[in-house]
């Protein structure tokens, strides 16, 4: 075997395992086939759920404890990472408004972001120079006005009643405030980071084509998306920002749109801005193959997800990627001409996902055992 040293580089596949979990297998696999090669992990989250501890297992840091309000207005246990000697806060909104929390309680109507800002508030007001905001794997379609009411934006009715608006009442938005906005959010580097491109409103934005997953029927999902039209125009009277098409505005149930509207923050590809704080040309250097992959690799992995991200740099750096599935879909041969050398499925039966899902760990230790085999040719 010419290969010396590997880079795994995987996103979680979702419903079955960690991107941790998967480079512990692949490793593993290594170790027993081939011991003589140096293998390098890192997993990867590109904005959803794990994103904060994901930064934590690739730079030195620590859980900051916070209790802020959960998605129903309940206060709950939450926390953001520290990393970078406590200068970079990794604020990841799955802690306090993702959809797990909700359990059998799902509604977006009824749903908040609020923790989202008071965990943000409480970094910036700990020392961060610079906040990441992981958006994604929300259970909320407010348009990022729970966020932003914690944050010191006001919101107001038609009598002039101060409220903070959820998904089912953005309607309800006569006024918007920015005065108010709290002082420790003036020096801060805030970003968020996302893995979608969706406008904020309208067949393709936030209620269409996340609200369904998030337990809102055909009438809701309508609703909903009347109600982020009609922020979108307060908020356009009212910060002069149109976000109506601003591509990722949709994420995390408008979310996005709001922060980069109410505060100017820059939206982000989550898979850029998790290579960058990886260090990953860093960590690539001397490799000889990266191994990569998700869940389910189709036409959509070429954009902006995991695979895209990291053959992209990886082609650059001149080194071979293989990328592996559990599924493959349609339009994944997009990802050859990203820099993709192969793509591999785990799938080793013709069985439904919720039997297949039981024997994924196996499989891909199956699949990397093969795939060492050929390497030894």
């Amino acid at each position: 075997m010419n290969i010396k040293k590997i880079l795994i580089a995987p996103d979680s596949f979702k419903g079955t395992m960690s991107s941790l979990e998967v480079c512990g297998i692949i490793r593993e696999q290594f170790f027993l086939q081939a011991p003589e090669v140096e293998v390098v992990s890192l997993p990867i989250a590109d904005g959803g759920e794990g994103t904060a501890d994901c930064f934590l297992m690739i730079r030195e840091g620590k859980r900051v404890p916070v209790k802020v309000s959960g998605p129903l207005f309940e206060e709950l246990d939450a926390w953001y990472a520290l990393i970078n000697d406590g200068k970079t806060a990794i604020v990841e909104l799955a802690v306090c408004a993702g959809l797990p929390l909700v359990e059998n309680r799902k509604d977006p109507s009824l749903t908040t972001t609020y923790g989202v800002g008071q965990l943000v508030l409480h970094a910036a007001k700990s020392g961060a120079e610079e906040i990441l905001v992981a958006i994604g794997g929300s259970c909320t379609n407010d348009g990022g006005c729970g966020c932003a009411a914690a944050l010191g934006v006001k919101f107001f009715d038609k009598d002039g009643k101060l409220f903070v608006p959820t998904g089912g009442t953005l309607s309800d938005v006569e006024r918007i405030d920015l005065s108010g906005i709290d002082p420790a959010m003036g020096d801060i580097v805030i970003k968020v980071i996302c893995d979608v491109d969706n406008p904020f409103y309208g067949k393709n934005g936030a209620a269409y084509i996340f609200a369904p997953q998030k337990g809102a029927d055909e009438k809701m999902v309508g609703l909903l998306d009347d109600g982020l039209k009609h922020l979108s125009e307060k908020i356009e009277t009212y910060t002069g920002k149109d976000i109506a098409d601003m591509p990722g505005a949709g994420a995390a149930g408008g979310i996005g749109g709001g922060l980069a509207a109410f505060f100017g923050f820059p939206l982000e590809s989550g898979i850029k801005a998790a290579l960058d704080i990886a260090g990953f040309e860093e960590l690539a250097s001397g490799c000889d193959l990266i191994l990569t992959g998700e869940g389910r690799i189709d036409s959509q992995s070429a954009h902006g997800k995991v695979i895209d991200g990291v053959a992209a740099r990886a082609k650059r750096l001149g080194i071979p990627v293989i990328a592996i599935a559990g599924d493959i879909g349609d339009g994944y041969k997009e990802l050859y001409e990203k820099g993709v050398s192969a793509v591999l499925s785990t799938n080793r039966a013709a069985i439904p996902f919720k039997q297949a899902r039981l024997r994924a760990k196996s499989d891909l230790a199956d699949t990397i055992d093969g795939l060492i085999r050929i390497l030894k040719l």
